[in-house]
């Protein structure tokens, strides 16, 4: 059986998900065989694995740090919110159901934990160590006896605990010796160690918080790690779009040759993350918007993923995002949608199952000549292909998750004809117009195939009468592999990696057998 090592958290944002993905890498550097593990997740950004099944987002990333495929072992439960306080629950990477949270902790069956057991043990099996990541925090009373997340995980492999405290935002002794202090003391036993997170500054000035917090809880402070800036690593849900970098104010910065790129942030967003590649670009900006006025005068906008697409069309019409929207458009502002935001710009959204809404029909923008109808079938696979029309010869990868079928209708164009890796068929996906100035496709990850994503840019430069530039033309892949590579250094200068080695080697070989059967 595998060797064990967890990170939980005094709250949810913390970098728990960071820091494991650097554990990852830091281990899998010195020739472990490492995987992550996550036994509950509750986020809109999420992955497909190799075999079609869907995953927290950030699982995938550790993964991809560990260098190995990512599986649904790696987060056997993943819920994500969908409307009037439900969330739809994935088990093992499948639909399972959808409940409220009232549901959800007071009825949850006994298949839930059974296969959080089970792909906890797939894993163990197979690997020599598992980065297990808590989440939230491990005492929220009211919630405690019916985490399975945190401590309940940690007594189940048996794992040495690592607590990470965000600095940042405050209130780190009090949120660290508060956390200790809920748990009961066999818990408190199993945390080893303490991380003390994003900090900004001379690490020097804070040798007596260090030397205090050590005395006041008896636990060693492994490391302080700074803040690192402009990480390039996906980020694990929307939380994270309430950082400076997301917003319109960067643009001070900018040459003005810089594209512009607004992306609408509709209430129930997915996958925000397709958009990395854009926001690593140094001759792009790119911004959320969560109200009309601050579109501002962009040279495209983009329409994400939502888990519900017709109430986030609603939402649209009600705030005035679709006079602006209009407005735009015919001033020949590009158009971008994926996956939710390609059906939005659509003709007509159906939903006869009430999947998603407890409306029937509801108008699209009408700015792509198709029919959208939502089913209560979800797609998950991986795709490869070939882009249509004035993009034809590029080749793209990507990845779809949805629960609807969009047919095409009087002059519809394609945008690409992919193939699931799974079956090797060719179909059809997305549409655009003659132009290419509006593009709707269902696979995530689109912006992420170096050749597409350059060309797109060479076309809103042309068009908008830009100076051409060189700077776009790098790889997504290499930039990703340097920014784990950057994440690891970082961590591994700031924190005592021979008492984490200790740690690794605390706890025992063998899980807790009396709580497999719990």
């Amino acid at each position: 059986m595998a060797k064990h090592l967890m990170v939980m958290g005094t709250s949810s944002n913390v970098g728990k998900s960071v820091l494991c993905t650097a554990l990852c890498r830091i281990l899998t550097q010195e020739g472990l065989r490492v995987a992550p593990f996550k036994a509950q997740n509750m986020s809109l950004n999420s992955a497909v694995t190799p075999t079609g099944r869907e995953i927290g987002r950030a699982q995938a990333v550790q993964a991809e740090a560990c260098g190995i495929p990512a599986n649904e072992h790696m987060n056997p439960v993943l819920l994500k919110p969908t409307r009037g306080q439900k969330s739809q629950i994935v088990l093992q990477g499948r639909v399972y159901q959808t409940q409220s949270a009232r549901e959800y902790f007071l009825e949850r069956t006994r298949e839930i934990w059974d296969a959080v057991v089970e792909s906890y043990q797939y894993l163990a099996m197979r690997h020599e160590l598992l980065v297990i990541e808590g989440a939230g925090s491990p005492v929220e009373m009211n919630l405690k006896p019916r985490d399975i997340a945190n401590m309940r995980m940690a007594e189940l492999a048996d794992a040495a605990v690592l607590l990470v405290a965000d600095i940042d935002r405050g209130g780190v002794f009090a949120s660290l010796v508060g956390t200790l202090q809920l748990l009961n003391a066999s818990e408190r036993a199993r945390v080893k160690g303490i991380l003390i997170n994003k900090f900004r500054g001379d690490r020097s000035l804070f040798e007596d918080g260090v030397r205090m917090l050590e005395e006041y809880t008896g636990v060693p402070v492994l490391g302080v790690i700074p803040h690192i800036p402009d990480l390039g690593i996906d980020e694990e849900d929307s939380v994270a779009l309430d950082e400076s970098r997301y917003r319109l104010q960067q643009s001070t910065h900018l040459s003005q040759d810089s594209i512009h790129i607004a992306v609408i942030q509709v209430p129930h967003i997915s996958n925000f993350t397709d958009f990395d590649p854009l926001f690593l670009d140094p001759t792009v900006h790119v911004y959320f918007c969560r109200k009309p006025e601050e579109v501002g005068s962009p040279h495209a906008i983009i329409l994400p993923g939502s888990k519900n697409t017709i109430d986030d069309l609603q939402w649209l019409r009600e705030t005035g995002f679709a006079n602006v929207i209009r407005q735009k458009r015919e001033e020949g502002v590009f158009f971008f949608g994926i996956c939710g935001g390609y059906q939005m710009l659509g003709e007509e959204v159906r939903d006869p199952g009430g999947q998603e809404s407890q409306v029937p029909v509801c108008s699209g923008f009408g700015f792509l000549p198709i029919i959208t109808t939502l089913q209560d079938v979800k797609t998950t696979v991986l795709v490869h292909g070939e882009l249509q029309n004035i993009f034809s010869t590029i080749s793209v990868r990507g990845y779809e998750i949805h629960m609807g079928e969009s047919i095409g209708t009087s002059k519809y164009v394609p945008f690409a004809v992919i193939q699931e890796i799974s079956d090797g068929h060719n179909r059809k996906d997305g549409a655009m117009n003659e132009d290419g100035t509006v593009i709707g496709t269902y696979l995530h990850g689109i912006f992420h195939n170096d050749s597409f994503r350059q060309k797109w840019l060479s076309m809103l430069r042309q068009h908008f009468g830009l100076t051409p530039s060189e700077a776009s033309n790098w790889s997504i892949d290499q930039v990703r592999s340097q920014a784990f590579d950057r994440l690891a250094a970082v961590v591994r200068e700031n924190m005592d990696m021979e008492k984490l080695y200790e740690i690794i080697q605390w706890e025992e070989e063998q899980p807790n057998e009396s709580f497999l059967s719990q």
